[in-house]
């Protein structure tokens, strides 16, 4: 008498969909951590290289070899620096909606807390050495002289941006006005571009490409804003 073997072993159809998400997500890891290190790396290494600039110029200032008007020349670079990484965070949502990558919004932050440590440093060389803690000529410049008064505006706008940037920030605020604040940072940065206009002589060259990228920049978020959202396909009723 024969004995009917036993039918192979088949895995459910059930079972084969539970897997897949299961060894998606195994993959899926190790990619992340990866993305995790990388992004860590760069921002370690953006805020190194960020503040070899200040070093250098505090170096230079030291040793008494700035030029003829050494406080204005440390001024001047410091506010170039400020301008550069303000645009520069400015451009990594453009270069998200332009390139599809995701790393950029990672980094956005950090090159925004740069600007405003440079921007702290414009102000505290103007403050202290070059007004010497002069209230009453500070207040002066800030109402007579127009640079000084763009560029002020903007190192005020930039400070509550400064403050709300921790994520405990973002969450006590909410989302919506958390994000309604910080659209302050084009005001800022527009401000900062007709300080460093109104502040040059003869030598336009730089703020023209200053206020080129900003318009660009603006240009890039306009138009991704103005595009049509995708909502999600509605379920079908249940019969």
């Amino acid at each position: 008498m024969s004995v009917a073997s036993p039918p192979p072993l088949t895995s459910s159809p059930g079972a084969d969909a539970d897997a897949a998400p299961t060894a998606r997500a195994a993959t899926a890891r190790p990619a992340a951590g990866r993305r995790r290190r990388w992004i860590a790396a760069a921002k370690w290494a953006i805020g190194a290289a960020a503040f070899v600039p200040a070093a250098r110029l505090g170096w230079l200032f030291a040793q008494g070899r700035l030029g003829a008007n050494p406080i204005a020349e440390a001024m001047n670079q410091l506010g170039l620096w400020t301008l550069i990484l303000l645009l520069a965070s400015l451009a990594m949502t453009p270069l998200k909606v332009l390139s599809g990558w995701t790393w950029p919004i990672a980094l956005r932050k950090e090159l925004g807390l740069l600007a405003f440590a440079y921007v702290c440093l414009h102000f505290l060389m103007y403050f202290a050495v070059d007004q010497f803690f002069d209230l009453t000529e500070i207040g002066k410049d800030i109402v007579k002289r127009k640079f000084i008064t763009m560029g002020f505006a903007a190192f005020v706008l930039l400070i509550p941006l400064a403050v709300t940037s921790p994520a405990r920030m973002h969450k006590w605020l909410g989302a919506r006005r958390w994000k309604r604040l910080h659209r302050l940072v084009y005001v800022a940065a527009s401000l900062g571009v007709v300080h460093f206009v109104w502040r040059v002589k003869a030598d336009y060259r730089q703020p023209i490409i200053f206020a080129i990228v900003l318009a660009f920049l603006f240009a890039v978020r306009i138009r991704e804003r103005s595009r049509p959202r995708t909502g999600r396909p509605a379920r079908p009723a249940a019969s």
